[in-house]
């Protein structure tokens, strides 16, 4: 007689004999050599412009260094900050989260996200990256750039996005950490990547590429094509509403829904290894210059401007958490620095490419002062257990640089101004109030989104698996009680 765990283990056999069987079907039915690539993309064509290789190497690099944003980077930075009986269950979830949401990426996330749909969805054009790459002929489909005729080979872009995807999901650990059930993370995880992370990359950056733009009479046609968000005009360059508010506000509703940690406030809950939490800092530093700077997605002035802006915004911040510390807690730490340069990071993410150099100077200062009162002030007014400031940190210091975004895009300020005629590349600006309104109504739809599509998730995961361990089981310590392992033995 089958027991309810043999059968478990049966199920789980049978998807995945399922997954494995899927790509052969998606695929039965594909014609050689010319399936056209997303609208995202520009067709293959034999008179299509090669790819620079300059370009094809740095988004490579790029996407390398942002796949060491989660593994190693935010695992440790993650790991160090929560008790020593819950390090390498942290470990655990944002290897697992990152491969998991790595693999829907390829099955059907990228083609929901980047491909012609609608202006809330893409389509099914490239499940399981159907038609990226043609066996039989050897022919890759290219990827559209900010500029005409400068694609990059599709895989690239696809391998690129699938980093950003991934980090995101990770991204909301955190706030739920030392006491979540593994299994509920799996399942929210795959809801809230399907129904909020894919549509607002699709909102906010699928475009029909500058190449589709060759005549002023088709610019109406291929704008309606596009992104709701995009086609409102919003300034996202590497994420700010995509990644750090959308994870941010879905931290806060998980913080809520699962409550707070037994002893939460009465007992000591102090990081325990704030070297691996300043280690796992530098190298999201280092890690996000591919972040930013690949977002360009062209080794170009524009990839220039964002490395610089990210070097310079983090270090502002860096010092403007520690002296605003310094001067409100007596004492500067390490914990604060180590905040500090993430909230820069996050908050000069959407500006990278759109503010210019004083920009960059204000939204790191303003960063790291107001994400360091977004973890002490913002979280006692919220009152939620939110175990790792995802809230304070990243969807506070999202919302900031997407406002300012919307200020320092201004030429007047320095800013590089915006494309307003993708025919000939000519540049403008609508003015302060014109984008800031643009980019508050970015702001307020990725809040609502999320915040919807994240409560439904749980209550789904809670209602399947049920979203939080025992108590006998988080006293104890999720290393051992869920995973069998220690991160320490001594």
């Amino acid at each position: 007689m089958f027991t309810s765990f043999n059968l478990k283990k049966l199920f789980g056999v049978f998807g995945v004999v399922f997954l494995l069987t899927l790509p052969w079907l998606a695929y039965a039915d594909e014609k050689p050599a010319t399936a056209a690539a997303p609208a995202a993309a520009t067709s293959a064509t034999a008179a299509a412009p090669a790819p620079n290789k300059g370009d094809t190497s740095w988004m490579l690099t790029s996407t390398a260094l942002v796949l060491m944003m989660s593994v190693p980077a935010l695992a440790l930075f993650y790991g160090g900050m929560v008790r020593s009986k819950n390090a390498l269950s942290v470990l655990m979830q944002v290897f697992v989260v990152f491969s998991l949401i790595t693999v829907l990426w390829c099955v059907y996330g990228y083609s929901l996200a980047f491909t012609e749909g609608n202006a809330f969805f893409g389509g099914f054009d490239r499940l399981f990256l159907k038609g990226t790459f043609d066996s039989a002929t050897g022919a890759f489909s290219m990827g559209a750039t900010f500029s005409k005729a400068t694609p990059i080979p599709e895989l690239v872009f696809v391998a690129f996005q699938a980093t950003f995807a991934a980090i995101t999901c990770a991204l909301i650990l955190g706030a739920f950490v030392e006491r979540v059930k593994f299994s509920a993370v799996l399942i929210f995880m795959v809801l809230w990547f399907t129904f909020a992370y894919a549509p607002m990359a699709h909102m906010v950056w699928f475009w029909m590429g500058p190449d589709a733009y060759t005549a002023a009479n088709v610019v109406d046609a291929m704008n309606a094509k596009a992104g709701m968000l995009w086609q409102w005009g919003a300034l996202d360059f590497a994420g700010g509403t995509v990644v750090h508010i959308n994870a941010g506000v879905a931290g806060l509703v998980g913080a809520y829904l699962i409550g707070k940690r037994i002893g939460f406030g009465k007992e000591h809950m102090a990081p325990h290894n704030l070297t691996l939490t300043m280690i796992g800092a530098s190298l999201l530093w280092v890690g996000w210059f591919g972040f930013n700077a690949g977002s360009a997605l062209e080794a170009n002035n524009s990839a220039a401007l964002a490395f610089m802006n990210t070097f310079l915004a983090t270090a502002c911040a860096v010092l403007a958490w520690t002296f605003g510390e310094w001067i409100f807690k007596s004492k500067p730490s390490l914990l604060g620095a180590a905040s500090g340069a993430v909230a820069g990071l996050v908050a000069i993410t959407p500006a990278a490419g759109n503010v210019g150099i004083p920009g960059a100077f204000v939204i790191g200062t303003a960063a790291g002062l107001v994400c360091l009162w977004g973890v002490n002030q913002l979280k006692r007014w919220l009152k939620a257990d939110d175990s790792l400031d995802v809230f304070g940190v990243h969807a506070v210091g999202g919302i900031l640089g997407a406002l300012l975004t919307g200020v320092f895009n201004s030429p007047d300020l320095g800013g590089p101004g915006l494309v307003t005629d993708w025919v000939t590349g000519q540049t403008g600006y609508p003015g302060i109030g014109a984008q800031l309104l643009i980019q508050a109504k970015a702001v307020g739809v990725t809040m609502v989104w999320t915040g919807i599509v994240a409560a439904i998730a749980y209550k789904i995961a809670d209602w399947t698996v049920g979203l939080r361990v025992t108590p006998d089981e988080e006293r104890e310590g999720l290393d051992t009680t869920s995973h069998g392992e220690s991160a320490y033995r001594i």
